[in-house]
């Protein structure tokens, strides 16, 4: 029985060893490309492929951020990027959750068929839709303007966020709604006054989400702006790489400013975040 015992605790440590090793690789693989990143940003252009490497050397200068932030080409990336953004996020929000409390407490003629559609939509490449949409934007008069795109954005985050907010509707008793209807309340005030307060996690989950997708996406971006003064982050750090001549350290250092937004978002609503994400994968 004790020799058992001891073989039994032997097992659990090896398994959490094991498991301690795995995540510090799999942090290590994750991690120094963004801290490589970190140091080139502060690196003369000339030193960032120096060899030997080096981590940081005595090059170390705020330069490269200075040049970023001091040039409003590149500040009106940012707040493209923003505008962009927070837009899609807002109008991607709205629409799923009064989609997703329909779908989540409503029975209608082709409910099913329209479900299926909306996750079929997920499977089509975006790729494939390039194409169509440069021809929609222009024939609308929309191309290199924030509403076009806005709305391709939209179309991507929305089915998405639809699925995850009736699942996470879905996750929350009816009983709510049926002690509301026995106040009085309507279709409208169960949804905003007693549904939404208590769908904070999964309306974060969701937003975040949609954040991140117009934040960081680059070839609709690309394709349908044409001037400066509508093109985004990722787009902007592209246009560094000149013919003749790549600015690695800025490139480097606005993608340390690019990627702030998203992760200070994280940090802020990381438990909320984890939590909309489980609650939403599950239908009790």
């Amino acid at each position: 029985m004790s020799s058992f015992s001891s073989s039994a605790v032997r097992r659990r440590v090896t398994a959490r060893i094991g498991l301690y090793i795995g995540l510090t690789l799999g942090a290590v693989f994750a991690g120094f490309p963004v801290l490589w990143m970190l140091s080139s940003s502060f690196k003369a252009n000339s030193n960032i492929f120096a060899y030997p490497p080096k981590l940081f050397d005595s090059s170390f200068s705020l330069a490269s951020y200075m040049a970023v932030l001091s040039n409003p080409v590149e500040i009106g990336y940012f707040v493209n990027s923003y505008i962009i953004a927070l837009s899609v996020t807002a109008v991607t929000l709205l629409v799923a959750l009064i989609t997703g409390y329909v779908f989540s407490r409503y029975e209608f003629p082709l409910k099913r068929i329209i479900n299926v559609v909306i996750i079929g939509v997920q499977a089509v490449p975006p790729i494939t839709l390039l194409i169509p949409f440069f021809g929609i934007m222009v024939g609308l008069k929309l191309y290199n303007t924030y509403q076009g795109l806005i709305i391709t954005y939209v179309v991507f985050t929305l089915p998405y966020a639809v699925i995850m907010m009736t699942a996470y509707f879905d996750s929350l008793p009816k009983e709510l709604d049926e002690a509301a209807k026995v106040d009085g309340a309507s279709s409208q005030s169960i949804l905003w006054r007693i549904l939404v307060p208590v769908s904070v996690p999964g309306m974060v989950s969701v937003g975040l989400y949609t954040f991140m997708i117009s934040w960081n996406e680059y070839l609709f971006a690309l394709t349908l702006t044409q001037t400066d003064d509508r093109r985004t982050v990722p787009v902007g750090i592209q246009l560094l790489m000149g013919q003749n001549n790549y600015l690695w350290n800025e490139v480097m250092a606005m993608s340390i400013l690019g990627s702030i937004p998203v992760l200070v978002l994280f940090l802020i609503f990381q438990r909320y975040f984890i939590g909309g994400l489980a609650a939403g994968a599950v239908k009790s």
